[in-house]
């Protein structure tokens, strides 16, 4: 069974603020949560994102200017939105950065600024991203071995990363959430030793299932399940116990006795959560995609070029939302539809 809303909660949330009729679809679940791709370019060239002969990068003009992303995610928050989640390609390497996250943290009824990043260049502009009003914080680290990281890669960086995560503990985020994408015969022996970094700070390990996405050469072989993954962690720390999640929430969340950190847990293969989904992606070329596997897109940069007002824009968006299915597709299906790269859509 998946978790839902509450009914009630979606009804008082849209009577609330009658615009957020915008963001609410067909099944009634009411998107709050947006995540905005800043850029297609990355410093790394990691394997279940990008192809080894890389992709074709939409040109700099076609990519949304500050001020355009600043509009649109006004947009939305005044509709109902009170968490942005800022992504890529590496959000960090924009230089436009630090002004697009202090206008973000500063638009009235925004709760959560959050940046998923790889960390290569995040400790030494974290400083003045947290004044600048980010306040949540992902950082993909996918090896605890330096060989395997420059393998999986294609680049240098390992110890960089693995300042950035503590440079954000000393900085007091809490939790710093380090996402792994776990993949067999590579790194599904080290998820103990992920697990181990939880133990005397506030970390949160994220293992994520293994996704197909156009050029990663996604094989169910490589899939290490979360039932799987959840036994393996099981047999070696005593205490683990499952958190009462949000109804929203992605992923599943678990506390072991003696660990100031925590082990989380996204199964978008094998148990997905599309009932309780509250989320939309801006893709950096103007995009809107209303499902991470779904191939339907439609273009906001456009009609703001094109000279659409506000209420022109709310019915695009409402519209695409409104178009959301229930759930995506099983995963042998996902791997058969076409999709954009990792790296187009936003980590």
């Amino acid at each position: 069974m998946y978790a839902t809303v509450p009914e009630k909660v979606q009804e008082d949330a849209v009577k609330e603020d009658p615009a957020s009729n915008m963001l609410v679809d067909s099944f009634g679940r009411l998107h709050t949560y947006l995540r905005i791709s800043l850029t297609e370019r990355c410093n790394l060239r990691c394997q279940y994102c990008m192809p080894a002969e890389g992709v074709e990068l939409t040109p700099g003009p076609l990519i949304l200017s500050q001020n355009e992303i600043i509009r649109l995610a006004n947009l939305f928050v005044s509709s109902g939105v009170n968490k942005i989640r800022l992504t890529g390609g590496e959000p960090s390497i924009r230089k436009d950065i630090e002004e697009i996250c202090s206008q973000l943290s500063n638009l009235k009824g925004l709760k959560t600024l959050a940046m998923t990043t790889n960390g290569l260049v995040l400790a030494r502009k974290l400083p003045k991203l947290k004044d600048c009003g980010l306040n949540l914080l992902n950082i993909s680290l996918d090896t605890l071995v330096p060989a395997k990281f420059e393998f999986m890669t294609r680049r240098k960086g390992h110890e960089r990363v693995l300042e950035s995560i503590y440079t954000a503990v000393d900085l007091g985020y809490n939790p710093v959430k380090v996402n792994c994408v776990v993949m067999r015969g590579f790194n599904d022996d080290e998820i103990c030793d992920f697990v181990e970094l939880t133990k005397d700070k506030p970390i949160n390990i994220r293992f994520i299932e293994f996704m197909p996405f156009d050029g990663n050469v996604w094989n169910v072989k490589k899939l290490v399940s979360y039932a799987e993954m959840l036994d393996i962690v099981g047999k070696r720390f005593k205490g683990l116990q499952r958190i009462q999640d949000h109804p929203t929430e992605t992923a599943k969340n678990f506390t072991i006795d003696g660990h100031q950190g925590t082990v989380s847990f996204i199964t978008s293969m094998t148990n997905h959560f599309c009932s309780g989904c509250n989320r939309l992606r801006l893709l950096a070329d103007g995009n809107l995609k209303v499902c991470l596997f779904g191939s339907s897109e439609v273009s906001l940069r456009d009609p703001i070029r094109d000279g659409a007002d506000d209420n022109e824009l709310q019915k695009i968006i409402a519209a695409a939302v409104k178009r959301k299915k229930a759930s995506h597709a099983g995963m042998f299906d996902i791997a058969k539809t076409p999709n954009r790269p990792m790296i187009h859509i936003g980590g």
